[in-house]
């Protein structure tokens, strides 16, 4: 029976042991492997990449709204603020962001049963060039583009902050998910 006894135990020591090894070893993976996560969804290796060049978007469109650029401006510039680390600087960034307002245009999007407009689409384009001068692979230029629909119940100059800050907001969001993300 005594050997019973101390076979067991040698079995449980040796379990133990095992199971020693094994938090050790899970320790030891955990604590050398550095994980980019952040709940706002940058992606960014701060200890690379610590700032950010974001180019005033100048309107190149043919029909144009004057406060629609600052409007844009500075929705992009407010989102990288609050969401990154990054500090923003005027040149030499290590990302850089520029571009241009290329279109804004309305359009007739739906007809009423007495044949005349009864929703007015208005839609805006941004043309972005993006570089990483930490990355140079991830450098792209690429067009985003948002669209707002209204009633032709109501006149444009009723509408068009709104709408504008609205689709600036879509487009914002679409350029920083496109730079920064990395989904």
């Amino acid at each position: 029976m005594t050997t019973r006894f101390h076979n067991k135990h040698r079995l449980s020591a040796a379990r133990a042991a095992q199971w020693m090894v094994a938090a050790c070893v899970c320790f030891l993976v955990l604590v050398s492997c550095s994980v980019n996560y952040s709940f706002n969804g940058a992606s960014i290796n701060y200890n690379e990449t610590k700032t950010i060049q974001i180019a005033e978007f100048p309107i190149r469109a043919s029909y144009v709204w004057g406060p629609m650029a600052s409007i844009f401006n500075n929705q992009l510039k407010d989102l990288y603020a609050n969401h990154t680390r990054l500090i923003q600087v005027k040149r030499n960034g290590d990302l850089v962001v520029e571009g241009e307002i290329t279109q804004y245009q309305q359009r007739n999007k739906s007809v009423s049963a007495e044949g005349y407009s009864a929703q007015t689409e208005l839609s805006m384009t941004v043309n972005v060039r993006f570089t990483n001068n930490v990355n140079h692979t991830q450098d792209f230029e690429q067009q985003f583009t948002a669209t707002a629909t209204y009633e032709t119940t109501q006149s444009l100059n009723s509408v068009q902050e709104e709408l504008v800050t609205q689709m600036s907001k879509d487009i914002t969001d679409q350029i920083f998910n496109a730079t920064v993300a990395n989904w």
